[in-house]
């Protein structure tokens, strides 16, 4: 296992545990979509926006806020364009 490898398990978990559940939900099916193909700049990326409060981040995907120029970046332009997918429902 490579150290990216590990930094990105790390972030996955990092990703799926932020305390909003609305938030962790997103996050996490944003990071099993992405995160296999970030590079080192990437998950840079990707840990700063993580770092950013839930709140805010939600306000910027929900589009009530718009983020400032400094935090636009590859991987908040993704997270932005991301549309989560809708949980299956199990057939019975």
């Amino acid at each position: 296992m490579t150290d990216l490898d590990t930094r990105r398990r790390k972030l996955a978990f990092r990703a799926s545990r932020r305390g909003f559940r609305e938030m962790d939900l997103f996050m996490e099916a944003f990071a099993s979509r992405h995160l296999a193909g970030f590079d080192a700049r990437d998950l840079d990326e990707f840990e700063a926006l993580l770092d950013v409060p839930d709140q805010t981040v939600y306000a910027w995907i929900i589009g009530s806020e718009a983020p400032p120029l400094e935090s636009r970046s590859r991987v908040l332009d993704l997270v932005l364009a991301f549309r989560y997918p809708a949980p299956s429902k199990p057939r019975t």
